[in-house]
């Protein structure tokens, strides 16, 4: 498999055609046969958020004791998807997918809609993209990407590149979550007892091989393969899912892999949720203090996150200069932005860049060529939602341990004998998946950074919006008491 590490800036010029030249293929040393391949890969990793999105945010009630219609939740958030995911190849021009955000999409459900209505919530959530937008605009989020130094951006990578295997495994029911001591067991008792755990296991071994042996489209073979056998396994063991009214430990983690029927894979798009969101009336209902802490909440997490999964997406195919910045930043960082502010106005919640799309990118994609085949994939699942449902989290989740194992390999970059940078490394890299949450890592690192050069009487050597940076991550991390004390 044929990862580029040559910086953006010393590529050769283009000698393509326009289509070529505009998307700088060639220059990336890139085809569009693996642009493609990219784009599939990258659209069948996150395909299961058309289902999660909708399922996290109808099981919730607003402050008016009302839900929102599973089904329109459903075709908003693929139409999103697609339309962001297509701007950004087209604007970023960058492989760099776009989707409803997991986390933030449970912030809003359990935490801001409860205190108003849905439209207030996604107001708030229309508000906050606007504000980021701006912070692009003018400059500053970019300046405060740059200000963050280069090992701790690699430190970035590496600890999605972990959290995206602790995701893949945990998404798979390899790993699972206990209460109490040890935090996480292997499968179900520390036993791999279940069918979906066999073909998970099935599959990543398949997939690993496959890399190793340098099959192109690994990745991509192996989440196909590993469909076609859940596929089987489910037609002859009858698993069924996880969930519902008699929840089923043994069963498939989300999507259960069975074909539809022939008279039900096209499903006409319900779009009545668009526009569904009032910029102002959640500031009166739930009081301005709180409404004004649930956009710095729902600003950060989106601020940072962004950051590190384009830091991570541009380690992963070599995109990046010697600073550790990818090109047209200000592009990528303003499509994001936007995408924030129609994920509210469409009422799925903000919509940010995935870091799923790693996977694209370690099958080839180098570009924004990719983007516009997972779009128009995304747009088509707003009328196939049957087919997509056929990939199950276990055959997914393979290209996620994969990827996870490319992206860690840049550890060896960091200078480990040098503590000041390789404690705040080490907590970016493991606040991450213990925590699930990009965020947290980032805010960890930059804290740590920040005391440890103050503490080394080396304050001059952090950028000054690096320090703004820090203290935004304190006040971010004691939220919870300052909520307390102000309400």
């Amino acid at each position: 498999m044929s990862r580029l590490r040559t910086p953006t800036r010393d590529l050769p010029e283009v000698t393509g055609s326009a289509f070529d030249r505009y998307f700088e293929i060639s220059a990336r040393g890139s085809t569009l046969g693996r642009e493609i391949r990219g784009g599939f890969t990258t659209f069948f990793t996150m395909a299961y958020i058309v289902v999660l999105n909708p399922l996290i945010l109808s099981s919730a009630r607003d402050g008016d004791n009302q839900q929102l219609s599973q089904t329109a939740l459903a075709a908003a958030t693929a139409l999103v998807a697609g339309v962001m995911t297509i701007l950004m190849g087209v604007v970023g021009r960058f492989p760099l997918a776009l989707a409803a955000g997991l986390g933030v999409n449970a912030l809003v459900a359990f935490e801001i809609a409860p205190q108003m209505t849905w439209a207030d919530a996604m107001g708030l959530v229309f508000i906050e993209g606007v504000i980021i937008a701006v912070l692009v605009l003018t400059g500053l989020r970019t300046a405060v990407f740059r200000s963050v130094p280069t090992q701790l951006k690699t430190a970035i990578g590496v600890g999605i590149g972990l959290f995206l295997a602790v995701i893949g495994f945990a998404d798979a029911g390899f790993v699972h979550g206990l209460v109490g001591s040890p935090p996480l067991t292997l499968g179900i008792d520390n036993k791999l007892v279940t069918w979906p755990i066999f073909v998970f296991v099935v599959g990543l071994l398949a997939t690993l091989v496959m890399v190793v042996r340098r099959i192109r489209g690994a990745i991509l073979i192996g989440i196909i393969g590993t469909t076609v056998l859940a596929i089987i396994v489910e037609a002859i063991a009858h698993v069924g899912p996880s969930g519902g009214p008699n929840p089923n430990p043994h069963g498939w983690s989300l999507n259960v892999p069975k074909l539809p029927a022939a008279d039900a894979i096209v499903d006409t798009p319900d779009l009545s949720l668009l526009g569904h969101f009032n910029v102002f009336d959640s500031w009166s209902r739930a009081g301005w203090l709180v409404a004004l802490m649930f956009v710095f909440t729902l600003l950060l997490t989106d601020f940072f996150d962004t950051m590190g999964t384009m830091v991570a997406v541009g380690q992963e195919g070599g995109l990046l200069d010697q600073s550790g910045t990818p090109p047209r930043t200000r592009e990528i960082l303003f499509v994001d932005s936007i995408a924030a502010a129609a994920g509210g106005a469409a009422s799925v919640s903000s919509n940010t860049s995935y870091i799923e799309s790693a996977s694209g990118v370690a099958e080839g994609a180098r570009t924004g060529v990719a983007n516009l085949v997972t779009g128009v994939l995304f747009l088509l699942a707003m009328f196939l939602a049957p087919l997509v449902r056929i990939v199950p989290f276990e055959a997914a989740s393979t290209a996620l341990v994969v990827v996870g194992f490319l992206m860690m390999t840049a550890v060896r970059t960091i200078d480990w004998n040098d503590y000041e940078i390789a404690l705040p490394a080490f907590l970016t890299i493991v606040v991450m998946p213990f925590t699930y949450s990009i965020s947290n890592g980032i805010g960890a690192g930059v804290i740590t950074y920040a005391l440890i050069k103050a503490v080394r009487r080396r304050h001059r050597e952090v950028h000054p919006l690096l320090w703004a940076v820090a203290l935004l991550f304190v006040l971010y991390f004691l939220r919870g008491p300052l909520e307390t004390w102000l309400f």
